[in-house]
């Protein structure tokens, strides 16, 4: 039974394409405003939230910890049980797009479905185009009380009239993310930002 429970969690990390070594531990909470360690953990470490199909929505400026922390509570998901896949955004609306114009987007929104939670970095590096957000647009209604998300933004909500060309599109996108949703913003200074800066010296 030990062995067949390693042999899972082997498979569901590698199938989840997580970057590599981000956990909570790993965190610098102290150098990040916003990130309080309890909430983080009990959202890493109680899958209740997935079981009510609720997302988690990280905001803050490039270099916080924003997809970090995303990993790190995927990973700790994934050591429960749950089947996760993470996504930069731009490849996924790519995918997705690619789907449609060959007629198969339905097919390839539910066969996100197998995943209990879909981890989408970078929102706001997503083209500002009719056929990138449409995609984009259909997956979060597909999710809607179905399946968790965790999204990370660099941009506030109040600028995704620049990730969606249509306010109407961008409104109920929104509408849909936050019903049910943590949403925690980040701000400190940039780890990459930190650690060349440290390098320097």
């Amino acid at each position: 039974l030990a062995e067949r429970e390693r042999r899972r969690f082997a498979r569901h990390l590698n199938e989840a394409r997580l970057p590599t070594g981000k956990t909570l531990e790993a965190f610098d909470f102290q150098a990040i405003q916003g990130a309080d360690r309890g909430q983080l953990s009990a959202l890493a470490c109680d899958s209740t939230w997935i079981d009510q199909a609720r997302n988690l929505l990280l905001f803050g400026p490039s270099g916080v910890g924003k997809s970090h922390l995303a990993a790190a509570i995927g990973h700790a998901l994934i050591e429960q049980g749950l089947r996760v896949r993470y996504f930069a955004a731009s490849a996924l609306v790519q995918e997705l797009q690619s789907a449609k114009q060959t007629l198969r987007l339905s097919d390839a929104l539910t066969k996100l479905d197998k995943y209990r939670l879909l981890v989408i970095d970078d929102i706001g590096y997503v083209q500002r185009s009719e056929a990138e957000t449409s995609v984009l647009f259909e997956l979060i209604a597909h999710r809607y009380e179905a399946g968790s998300v965790i999204i990370t933004s660099n941009q506030p909500f109040s600028a995704w009239d620049r990730i969606f060309p249509d306010d109407m599109m961008a409104v109920a996108a929104i509408d849909r993310l936050i019903h049910h949703a943590h949403v925690i913003e980040l701000s400190g200074e940039s780890y990459r930002k930190k650690t060349h800066t440290q390098r320097l010296q």
